[in-house]
């Protein structure tokens, strides 16, 4: 394996160490909460709330799809996807950085809107990432793969180890996960981002809020995406090879 190559596989296992590590005593008692809160919510209200994530999320895809480059050539080693994926983040950081600014200076009604308005630019990112690492976004797989992705990035601590087990053995599992629990999806990601897009609703400092909440989001997202797809190039290719005596998959 040529050196920049181990240098990212090295990296995919810091990540993974980050990613995994116990969830703080704040972490454990602040998702504790929010389940309690989660369970006075009525069946029907979650049910409510499940759809119409649902529907922004798959109209959003179906949208985002005609716009979405087809799959890149897949013979560029890992290094140069790796390279065109940082400036695909930086590009949407911007954009979310900027939405955010936006609809955080307008109020609170304005600010509603930008929990779709993220959501859509976090899905061109996910597409356009699929995109760049030669896979192919129209395929019903490939958006359930890049909905874990997204889940993986934006769910609590303790969900993280199951949903990176689903990335990292995906060809043996996809079968199984193709049917997304949608509610788990939604609920975690509301949890996850409650706090902070909170803030962003409140006069004054709303723009400031919303552009910072909105940019490490993406931040988040990006790092996540570009090491699923490394693990995804690592278990697929002739690159998968043994690092000091370790299982070729991410294990």
């Amino acid at each position: 394996m040529k050196e920049n190559e181990s240098i990212a596989m090295m990296e995919v296992k810091d990540w993974k160490r980050r990613i995994l590590k116990r969830p703080s005593m704040l972490n454990r008692v602040s998702k504790k909460a929010q389940n309690k809160m989660n369970g006075y919510i009525p069946a029907k209200v979650h049910q409510v709330i499940t759809e119409a994530i649902k529907q922004m999320i798959t109209a959003t895809l179906a949208g985002t799809n005609k716009i979405t480059k087809r799959p890149v050539n897949t013979n560029r080693s890992i290094i140069e996807m790796d390279k065109e994926m940082d400036k695909k983040i930086a590009q949407f950081q911007k954009a979310a950085a900027v939405e955010g600014a936006g609809t955080g200076a307008g109020g609170i009604l304005v600010g509603l809107a930008d929990f779709p308005l993220l959501l859509a630019i976090k899905m061109k990112f996910l597409m356009e990432s699929a995109a760049l690492y030669g896979h192919d976004p129209e395929e019903y797989e490939e958006r359930v793969f890049l909905l874990y992705v997204f889940q993986l990035a934006f769910s609590s601590e303790g969900r993280k180890p199951y949903l990176l087990d689903i990335i990292e053995n995906w060809e043996e599992k996809k079968a199984e996960v193709l049917k997304l629990d949608w509610q788990e999806l939604q609920q975690e990601y509301r949890d996850y981002i409650d706090f902070v897009k909170l803030l962003q609703l409140v006069p004054i400092i709303g723009a400031a809020v919303g552009a910072v909440a909105n940019y490490n989001l993406l931040e988040q997202l990006g790092e996540t995406a570009k090491n699923c797809y490394r693990i995804r190039h690592f278990n697929n290719t002739s690159d998968n090879l043994l690092i000091e005596g370790e299982s070729p998959k991410f294990l």
